[in-house]
């Protein structure tokens, strides 16, 4: 049986923004044990011309639905980037995963060869075949958005590590 868009889709998406989810719990968790307020948590970054953290789990969440629904061939659901607490951020995450779940993953699987027409940024757009751009382009994308929200909570000394941003992987220890 070969291996689908779906299959290297959707569960990644799931896994990684429950991960992610998880990641914010610890960083409230974190903000409250010393006392700080916990809306600062959303403007945590990096470095000063990257984005905060709530705008890296706002992309995230993006990458996964939009992307889902363009290979699905359906038009994605908008959801307004309004987050201002930690709750509200792990409520469009939830939110997300809800919306993935209802996806026609045959549909989605259809658009192996089909050529995926995409924004990037305001006034271009890109064109890929769906498995192109499944690999090359949402699942970097995805991954490296996931990676600067955790690493945004670990360099304000939040104690999470690597399997914190694993998550809940399909893994047999033997």
């Amino acid at each position: 049986m070969p291996f689908t868009l779906s299959q290297a889709s959707l569960p990644v998406f799931e896994i990684g923004l429950n991960a992610l989810s998880a990641v914010l719990d610890k960083a409230t968790a974190y903000a409250t044990a010393k006392k700080i307020d916990p809306s600062v948590v959303l403007g945590w970054r990096l470095a000063p011309d990257m984005f905060a953290l709530a705008r890296q789990v706002q992309i995230a969440a993006d990458q996964a639905k939009n992307a889902s629904s363009r290979l699905a061939g359906v038009e994605p659901p908008k959801f307004e980037d309004n987050e201002t607490t930690v709750d509200q951020l792990k409520a469009r995450l939830a939110k997300t995963i809800a919306y993935l779940k209802t996806l026609d993953a045959k549909a989605l699987d259809a658009s192996i060869d089909r050529e995926i027409t995409f924004p990037l940024g305001p006034t271009k757009k890109g064109q890929m075949t769906g498995a192109d751009y499944l690999n090359h382009f949402v699942l970097p994308n995805f991954y490296f958005h996931l990676t600067a929200a955790y690493a945004c909570v670990r360099s304000c000394s939040v104690d999470v590590g690597k399997q914190d941003f694993l998550g809940a992987i399909p893994l047999k220890i033997i």
